[in-house]
């Protein structure tokens, strides 16, 4: 079981169950929960020689995953990954993309799990792994001095003050409709609001969304700029926007000033109490097809699949079986970054390729539940 750090739990009374990978290299051998990971990582190495991997990831892992991809490359003879058959934007637009448009992808990686199932299965993918989790930060701009003396229990306050002081820059956000970062803002704000102003769901969201909780959520100008999240570290530099809600992978890995939020509030809290928390709220996103869909909170699971029209799938179950070794859950972990889950969580073990069956583990029932 991981646990948050003392001084964490101690402020907030609240756990997370995640299972953590623990590796030893010796010699360039990994010995990852009884799972020993020594060579290429193709269940048939000649299946992949001469192939080019593709990528459609969630920006957050526009870092991370290259790293991934060129160990790929590194350690089986014959394939590239280069830049340029890598893609990494909005979730929504991933699986859009796929579904709509065409897009092929030896894999496909979104930030929240309940994607794939949702928009790629049955028709485009027939499983996910669930490969980590990373919560949701305010990551801020610590030139600005409403920020100054800002921590995890008073973040809300430095931050309306901040937006609502004339001159200051105001809140970096996303586009509810094509990444969850946009939606799990919201929430986070929500959160908050019920968490921490009795019950009180508007009482920080209001400040920078002008629409009802629950409705398609409409940016307030003068609060709150919508921006690419991808973009989100020039944003702060350059002073565009003063702060954002991001995740911690994507603070941590840019070298961002944040504060943690209480572990409900960040999406990372899987327990009864947070769970139920999250069933209480809603808000709507776009759809493809310009209708209005309703999307709730849920915890922050980052989810992979090979879909079913992949170029070179057997290459991507390759990257799956990296991702999920002692090489591939150090490249996560650098910086904090991620909080590895193995072996990975996937929703429909007997479709998973026969070189991923020690990697993987069948989904918790409180995860599962959330898909329906």
């Amino acid at each position: 079981m991981w646990q948050f750090p003392t001084s964490m739990v101690a402020a907030t009374r609240v756990w997370v169950v995640v299972v953590i990978v623990v590796a030893a290299g010796i010699g360039g051998l990994g010995f990852f929960a009884g799972y020993e990971y020594k060579t290429s990582p193709a269940a048939s190495p000649a299946a992949v020689e001469n192939s080019t991997l593709s990528v459609l990831g969630a920006g957050t892992l526009d870092t991370l995953f290259p790293q991934v991809a060129n160990e790929l490359v590194n350690e089986t003879p014959g394939i590239t990954a280069p830049a340029a058959t890598q893609t990494y934007e909005g979730s929504i637009d991933i699986t859009t993309a796929i579904t709509s448009t065409g897009a092929r992808a030896d894999v496909a990686a979104v930030a929240d799990y309940r994607l794939i199932p949702d928009m790629l299965e049955p028709a485009y993918a027939n499983y996910e792994v669930v490969f980590g989790t990373t919560p949701e930060v305010l990551a801020y701009d610590p030139s600005v001095a409403a920020f100054a003396g800002i921590s995890s229990s008073n973040w809300a306050q430095k931050l309306i003050a901040d937006v609502t002081t004339p001159g200051n820059a105001p809140l970096g956000i996303w586009n509810a409709s094509t990444d969850p970062n946009g939606y799990n803002e919201i929430f986070s704000m929500e959160l908050e609001g019920m968490l921490y102003y009795g019950g009180n769901v508007s009482a920080v969201y209001n400040t920078f969304y002008t629409t009802p909780p629950g409705s398609l959520a409409v940016g307030n100008t003068a609060t709150t700029k919508l921006e690419h999240e991808s973009q989100a570290a020039s944003l702060l530099s350059t002073g565009v926007v003063s702060a954002v809600i991001t995740y911690q992978s994507y603070a941590e890995v840019n070298g961002l000033h944040f504060v943690n939020f209480n572990p409900i509030v960040g999406l990372l809290a899987n327990n009864t109490t947070a769970l139920a928390d999250y069933a209480k709220l809603s808000t709507k996103i776009i759809t493809s097809t310009g209708g209005l869909a309703s999307v709730g909170p849920a915890p922050v699971l980052f989810s992979i699949t090979v879909p079913l029209n992949a170029p070179n799938p057997a290459l991507g179950a390759a990257f799956l079986h990296l991702l999920l070794s002692p090489q591939g859950m150090a490249i996560l972990t650098e910086k904090n970054a991620f909080y590895p889950i193995f072996p990975g969580w996937v929703d429909h073990p007997s479709n998973v390729p026969s070189v991923l069956a020690p990697d993987v583990t069948p989904m918790p029932a409180w995860a599962s539940a959330l898909l329906t």
